[in-house]
């Protein structure tokens, strides 16, 4: 967990993502980068030097119409001092029952999208903190690049001026196998997602793509990453470029 509050300090400083007396709501599905991501949030409050709040809030999907039992993570939030709500909502029935998307994912992202901006406002947050770590950055690049022919990739810190929230992913410069390590040695509660479509998505392709390629080349994430920062798209270069090293040694 020391390494993924390390690189989360890092994320934090780079881009300044968090401002004294924010108060930053965490959508936390169930999975193990929104726990994690709560987590480490909570306990980056103790030596970051910036007072700010964190508050959870779970959109149960209701997949099938049958409501999941997130009581583990209301026990783990519990425990480390972090206000947590959960909201029933009708996601699930609306996507697969009622609409019967070809291609649900989109409309479920925008709906959870929605809700999640909604119960920010109603919460007094004016941040809202996404678990995206640098293989979902590392991913959508790819994919934006060969469905769509473009170049380009979600951003570190957004401004949605229409909610007058800010969009933060304080772990994108964390990957995949470095989240999953702290969730295990933490000994972390994760609810497993009950979404018909999981593990079946173009993304997935994408992501055995990205395991392929980093196996060849163990540096291939890190070299993206780079790429992204060097070009400056999407608001991926760092503001702070020379703290660099000064954080390094401190991590």
């Amino acid at each position: 967990m020391q390494r993924l509050e390390g690189l989360l300090r890092k994320a934090v400083q780079d881009y300044e993502m968090i401002a004294p007396g924010d108060r930053i709501c965490v959508g936390v599905s169930g999975g193990k980068d929104s726990v994690a991501l709560t987590v480490a949030l909570g306990h980056l409050r103790r030596y970051l030097g910036v007072p700010y709040e964190v508050v959870a809030v779970t959109l149960d999907p209701r997949f099938g119409g049958v409501k999941t039992d997130y009581s583990p993570l209301a026990d783990l939030f519990a425990r480390e001092g972090i206000p947590y709500e959960i909201r029933r909502t009708d996601i699930g029935p609306v996507v697969f029952d009622y609409r019967k998307e070809s291609n649900p994912c989109a409309l479920c992202a925008k709906l959870r999208r929605g809700t999640l901006h909604t119960a920010a406002r109603e919460l007094g947050c004016n941040k809202v903190a996404l678990g995206h770590h640098l293989d979902d950055a590392v991913e959508t690049f790819y994919m934006n690049l060969w469905r769509e022919g473009r170049i380009g990739c979600f951003s570190p810190v957004t401004y949605l001026s229409r909610r007058d929230l800010t969009m933060i992913r304080p772990m994108i410069l964390a990957t995949e196998a470095e989240v999953r390590s702290a969730v295990h040695r933490a000994g972390l509660p994760v609810i497993k997602s009950r979404c018909p479509a999981d593990g079946v998505t173009v993304r997935e392709d994408t992501k055995n793509f990205v395991r392929e390629m980093s196996r060849k080349d163990p540096a291939f994430r890190q070299k993206t990453l780079h790429a992204l920062q060097e070009s400056g798209i999407d608001g991926w270069k760092p503001v702070h470029t020379g703290r660099k090293i000064e954080w390094e040694a401190a991590k």
